[in-house]
């Protein structure tokens, strides 16, 4: 299988090197808007700037999009039109009429397409879900991923905003999650956001919140801030509340908010249930960012090799899409926003 990939920031790099190591496929080339400095393992990979060109030369059995979200929907239909398979980053697109006609591509060319909702492939967090699941709604959700970045880091998040808020960055990945656990549509959100730095475009926000009710009685909290002035207490709160107790994911205490693997480590499971004592269940052993990358490219193979029907997994991924993108259009309208 000849695969290319397109975009090779921090996900993009993890990705072509989990798919340089992953039987059976080939990495032929490597996409990027200007030329950058890769590890060994990449170094003998072709770079080049055109990712249409490079599509029509190197003729790829998969294409993997990392690049910055409004090239998704454009690079994923491309591929997929030119016979790909294709992997893309989260957001899937920048807007929801994009989304759905990435996903009518896929069914019309009869190609895989999976999103990279890298929490899927966690067994931490298959395991917070399951538990969830297991105590009963309706549920509370408190989530939250703040950053409290500076130097390289801050200038990457200042590059994303200019396409992408931070609620809906990484917002995905936790209504995602929500999604699962309740099992019912997402019917109103409500946003709020502030600009904290003039570092960013007079209309765009580093620090967002917002609410989501489902049709279950179900309700769900996000915030996501980006930049230097970021509070680094309490920047990582993932809860889930139901009438008969709590699960929670507990991290260390030297976690630092701006590292990549923080974002997907947890330690620790707290499980609360009402009228008995509390379990830590212990995550010791619990795969890194790239690990977890390499078990996104082994799905997207079994995906490929067994025919495997992805279409409730694309419906959620434009469900969370459209939640988030909700909350960007309340925080700019000041307004409530119905889905359904």
């Amino acid at each position: 299988m000849r695969v290319l990939v397109a975009g090779l920031g921090n996900m993009g790099r993890s990705h072509a090197l989990a798919w340089a190591k992953q039987p059976g496929a080939e990495l032929v080339g490597l996409v990027n808007r200007s030329p950058v400095a890769l590890p060994p393992e990449l170094a003998a990979i072709p770079q080049s700037q055109d990712f249409h060109e490079a599509l029509a030369r190197l003729r790829p059995d998969l294409v993997v999009v990392a690049t910055y979200s409004d090239s998704h929907a454009e690079y994923a239909i491309a591929a997929m039109r030119a016979g790909a398979h294709v992997f893309v980053e989260k957001p899937l697109a920048t807007t929801v009429q994009d989304a759905r006609r990435v996903v009518e591509t896929a069914q019309e060319t009869g190609r895989k397409l999976v999103v990279g909702y890298i929490l899927r492939h966690h067994p931490s967090w298959q395991r917070l879900i399951a538990e969830a699941r297991a105590l009963g709604g309706p549920y509370v959700f408190r989530l939250n991923l703040n950053q409290q970045s500076s130097g390289p880091t801050w200038e990457v998040h200042k590059a994303l905003m200019r396409t992408t808020p931070p609620i809906v960055d990484c917002g995905v990945h936790y209504v995602d999650v929500m999604c699962q656990i309740t099992d019912a549509a997402p019917v109103e959100v409500r946003g709020m956001g502030l600009r904290l730095s003039r570092e960013i475009a007079a209309d765009a926000y580093n620090y967002g919140h917002f609410q989501v009710l489902f049709q279950d009685g179900s309700l769900g909290w996000y915030e996501a801030g980006w930049g230097p002035m970021m509070s680094d207490t309490a920047f990582f709160v993932k809860d889930v509340v139901s009438p008969n107790g709590a699960v929670s994911i507990r991290i260390a205490e030297d976690a630092r908010s701006d590292d990549i693997d923080t974002h997907t480590r947890t330690a620790t499971l707290r499980l609360h249930k009402v009228g008995e004592p509390d379990q830590d269940l212990s995550m010791t052993g619990e795969p890194g960012h790239q690990a977890l990358c390499d078990a996104e490219a082994a799905f997207m193979a079994r995906a490929i090799a067994e025919n495997a029907d992805l279409t409730r997994h694309m419906q959620d991924a434009v469900s969370s899409l459209a939640v988030c993108l909700a909350a960007d259009e309340s925080v700019r309208t000041g307004q409530p926003v119905r889905l359904r």
